[in-house]
């Protein structure tokens, strides 16, 4: 298998995962909360998960694409900040659905709307706590062949394809089909 091509770093207990660790199927998305594909990707990987339901685990990890999303990586700091407070999920979604609409001064308002405290979420962020992760999360994407977002990893290969519900539910489905042989 080409390497790049290739998930580097495994999926860990250290990622943010949704789903069962035995999942058959693993996708990771390497995303920006302020890229416009990850959010018009978002509403799809939430179908899948749906429809996929315990055969997926879906992981997310952060690749701020700053150059070009001026809060990009504002909000993937406060992703790992409300990670702290056990809502990683929840900021996640919220940042997603809400995209059109971030903005550094929003930040705290949805914090407190997920019930987050927003002293200790404040601190975290200007403390730079989630940096370490993010710059990890960014370099194994790096090392793994990520240059834009989305992109998604199926079972630890690079998907190519659209990042739209049928192109990726048929990847994942022929991944599915393997593993049954």
């Amino acid at each position: 298998m080409d390497n790049s091509a290739a998930l580097t770093q495994p999926v860990s207990a250290r990622d943010h995962a949704e789903g069962a660790a035995d999942a058959p199927l693993t996708s990771v998305e390497y995303g920006d909360y302020q890229c416009p594909y990850c959010g018009a990707a978002y509403p799809v990987v939430k179908r899948l998960q749906k429809t996929l339901g315990k055969r997926l685990r879906f992981v997310f990890r952060n690749f701020p694409l700053t150059q070009s999303h001026p809060y990009a990586l504002i909000a993937a700091e406060a992703a790992e900040a409300a990670a702290l407070q056990g809502k990683f999920w929840e900021m996640h979604d919220l940042l997603f659905e809400q995209q059109a609409l971030l903005e550094p001064k929003i930040i705290p308002t949805w914090a407190e709307r997920l019930g987050l405290d927003l002293e200790k979420l404040g601190n975290d962020i200007s403390q730079g706590v989630g940096e370490g992760r993010i710059q990890e999360d960014r370099q194994s994407g790096i090392r793994s062949g990520v240059n834009g977002t989305p992109t998604f990893f199926v079972n630890g290969t690079r998907f190519d394809g659209l990042p739209d519900y049928g192109s990726l539910l048929a990847a994942l489905e022929s991944e599915l089909a393997l593993r049954s042989v």
